[in-house]
């Protein structure tokens, strides 16, 4: 699994002439170290001095940034695997018209998977930008700029992961469906740089 791999041996990988791991991977892989950074903040608030009032909010955040590290860390092998569900189905035969149906339908199938695994990336990166804010504002301030790298990279994480949403799009033929996911990037590449400037505010430098 990719997520088993070092640090040293994962950017090997994605350097190679391999087209996996690929953006989406990195992108789970971002979004992941976001959530880490944020729930670092939150375990350096509490017991720390001077914060009583946060605890409770820091250990919930600490919960919360810990279940989207876990999720993200699957959500890399995921990417990958559903890149690989695509890559299958142009393999299947196609030498009859039923064949030629079903390799269409798993192809569209592969594509839609592929669109919506990023996705997810894409909005659970949102989040974690909403818990580093918190921690930022409400947390242990020798550690508020650990926090900002933490926004930063789930930002990057979910505009990244947006880009493989829509180049999968454009092969989907589901015409509902694309609209639905299309009016969803929209709204979302919309709210990421607000968020962004939003929770940046809280620093005091």
């Amino acid at each position: 699994m990719l997520a088993d791999l070092n640090i040293k041996d994962f950017l090997n990988r994605v350097a190679s002439n391999s087209a996996l791991p690929g953006g989406g991977s990195v992108a789970a892989l971002s979004a992941a170290l976001g959530a880490s950074l944020s729930e670092m903040v939150a375990n350096l608030t509490i017991g720390k001095k001077g914060y009583e009032s946060s605890y409770e909010d820091m250990k919930a955040i600490a919960k919360e940034a810990a279940e989207y590290r876990e999720k993200l860390i699957r959500d890399i092998d995921r990417d990958s695997d559903a890149y690989n569900q695509v890559m299958a189905a142009f393999k299947l035969p196609k030498e009859t018209e039923e064949q030629n149906r079903e390799r269409h339908q798993a192809i569209q199938n592969g594509l839609k998977t592929a669109a919506s695994v990023p996705l997810e990336v894409a909005k659970d990166a949102f989040n974690i930008m909403e818990l580093a804010g918190k921690v930022i504002k409400k947390g242990n301030k020798n550690a508020a700029t650990d926090g900002a790298v933490g926004v930063m990279m789930a930002r990057s994480a979910a505009l990244s992961a947006l880009c493989n949403v829509k180049i999968n799009l454009a092969s989907i033929q589901d015409d509902e469906f694309v609209r639905d996911i299309e009016q969803q990037v929209k709204a979302m590449e919309k709210q990421i740089g607000k968020k962004e400037e939003e929770v940046l505010s809280f620093m005091v430098l």
